[in-house]
């Protein structure tokens, strides 16, 4: 398999957009990631949005950010959108990326799959491509009980320790969710672990992503 990098320089800084629609979503979908940046990029900053975190919810996420993106975090937005009615109040999502996120102006952001099957995930992949018009956008993936896995086309090699890190991490910061079934480090390991063959990852693991424009 041929392999395409981005060679730039380490010291330099990578601005990086990470959105949610829910508390868990960034961490579950591009964890790893975010790790392996933060390792590869010292100077990086983050920027963390989430579009429904209230009481428990938000502390878990506010602790999460905290724990992935440490001393890099710059910013984080925390929203009270209700569960599963982010389609039906479009137009106040929307004020959130022109009057709040737009002006971050990132080399790098992370969103859900467009053709996600929960309502949420898919308004803010769309809101993301309609504000962010010259960005590079990678859309991470969500298992859940829908079964609507996909075929990804960009994939970020993993170490195994930067997945232990991932999982300890989301056990540790979401005490909330680990009363459901799919919550727990199988579920996580396994899909790293599947992603890691498919790209033929020379550690086993991977995050993989959708992209639908990338410049090299």
């Amino acid at each position: 398999m041929i392999h395409l990098g981005v060679d730039q320089p380490t010291d330099r800084t990578l601005k990086i957009l990470c959105l949610g629609a829910h508390s868990d979503d960034i961490e579950i979908g591009c964890g790893g990631t975010i790790l392996r940046l933060a390792d590869q990029y010292p100077n990086s900053e983050f920027y963390w949005v989430v579009f429904n975190a209230t009481g428990t919810r938000e502390a878990e996420a506010r602790r999460a950010a905290s724990l992935f993106a440490a001393s890099r975090l710059i910013t984080t937005y925390f929203k009270a959108f209700e569960d599963g009615f982010l389609p039906y109040v479009g137009a106040q999502v929307k004020a959130v990326f022109e009057s709040e996120l737009k002006q971050i102006s990132p080399d790098m952001i992370f969103t859900h799959n467009g053709t996600d099957a929960h309502q949420d995930h898919r308004l803010l992949s769309e809101l993301t491509w309609n504000t962010f018009r010259n960005h590079l956008i990678l859309e991470y993936e969500i298992p859940k009980y829908d079964g609507d896995m996909g075929r990804p086309s960009v994939f970020i090699p993993l170490e195994k320790t930067v997945c232990d890190r991932k999982i300890s991490y989301l056990m540790q910061a979401f005490a909330s969710q680990q009363t459901k079934l799919w919550f727990e480090p199988e579920t996580f390991s396994s899909l790293m672990r599947l992603r890691g063959m498919e790209c033929n990852s020379p550690t086993g693991y991977a995050e993989a992503f959708y992209c639908r424009k990338i410049v090299l």
